[in-house]
């Protein structure tokens, strides 16, 4: 509640604004208030199309909203999916395997280490320590455990040892903006837990009381890196499809070249800055605060739908 607070408070010092609940009840609300657009933060209830539930519901109406539409919400939640499509336009990614039902894996193509994720999660759910695979044990055991408690495929990742960074952007067309870069600094993690941004990093060491300063932002880069790394998420914003906003993750192999780790069409904007939410540091980086932010994006999305 407090984002979702944060947002109204944003918008309404232009506009009138209306909460919806995004349930089982929120056509029949759309269809009656009929608003002039909305902004979308609906994360969805069920299935692996979940995100795409209300824009579906929208583009039926023919209300515009911010943010990717339903095909690229549906595509970017399932990461094989959008690995399959990035491989294709020749952008990096790591190498990866769907394994859709469990059966214990003994052989396959891939160097250990290994990372084993849900294919359809997101805020790293699924993701632990564990899920750093170094043996054939590890594997299936991790395999198991996100096919059975996720109920959905799971995907081998090659681990990728570089440096990894999140990139913000925002607009479209010629005035897509990549906002500063933040980088995860792992040599600041325990000593006790693996370099990724895992469930435990995210949810249980990141909180608002804990000191887990393993953000940089802006990132210490390069200017080559720097630019490698935008325009390899910026090409990435752009084959997907994305609206008004997204959030892009890059971690380098072993060769330096940015890989694309996963995108997310409908990032996290949690308002606290004692909150690591990428996006929202990104802007203030950029000297954007949080309510300009967000009243970026609603115009973004209100110049797109020719509604200025």
């Amino acid at each position: 509640m407090e984002t979702i607070n944060a947002i109204k408070e944003s918008i309404e010092d232009y506009h009138d604004v209306t909460l919806i609940d995004a349930d089982e009840h929120a056509f029949k609300k759309l269809k009656k208030i009929k608003p002039n657009i909305v902004f979308n933060i609906a994360e969805g209830i069920n299935g692996q199309s979940r995100e795409s539930q209300i824009p579906a519901m929208l583009d039926m109406l023919q209300i515009p909203y911010t943010g990717s539409d339903v095909l690229t919400l549906g595509i970017c939640l399932n990461k094989a999916r959008t690995k399959e499509i990035l491989s294709y336009h020749k952008i990096p990614t790591p190498g990866f395997k769907v394994i859709n039902s469990y059966t214990p894996i003994y052989n396959h193509s891939f160097e250990f280490p290994l990372i084993v994720k849900p294919v359809s999660e997101g805020s790293s759910k699924g993701i632990f320590s564990s899920s750093l695979v170094k043996n054939y044990d590890d594997l299936n055991r991790e395999l198991k455990r996100c096919i059975n408690e996720y109920d959905q495929p799971a995907m081998i990742e090659e681990f990728l040892p570089g440096r990894e960074f999140t990139v913000a952007i925002i607009g479209n067309d010629e005035e897509t903006k990549v906002l500063p870069i933040i980088e995860i600094k792992y040599d600041k993690y325990p000593d006790d837990v693996e370099h990724l941004y895992s469930f435990e990093a995210k949810w249980i060491l990141d909180t608002k009381e804990s000191d887990f300063d393993v953000f940089d932002c802006p990132a210490s880069l390069d200017d080559d890196l720097e630019k490698q790394i935008r325009d390899t998420a910026l090409s990435t914003y752009k084959v997907l499809g994305c609206k008004d906003w997204s959030r892009v993750d890059v971690r380098l192999d072993k060769n330096e070249v940015p890989n694309i780790i996963e995108i997310n069409p409908l990032p996290g904007i949690m308002p606290d800055p004692n909150e690591n939410s990428s996006l929202p540091k990104a802007a203030r980086a950029a000297g954007i605060d949080y309510k300009s932010l967000i009243q970026t994006v609603l115009y973004s999305a209100c110049k797109r739908n020719n509604l200025l």
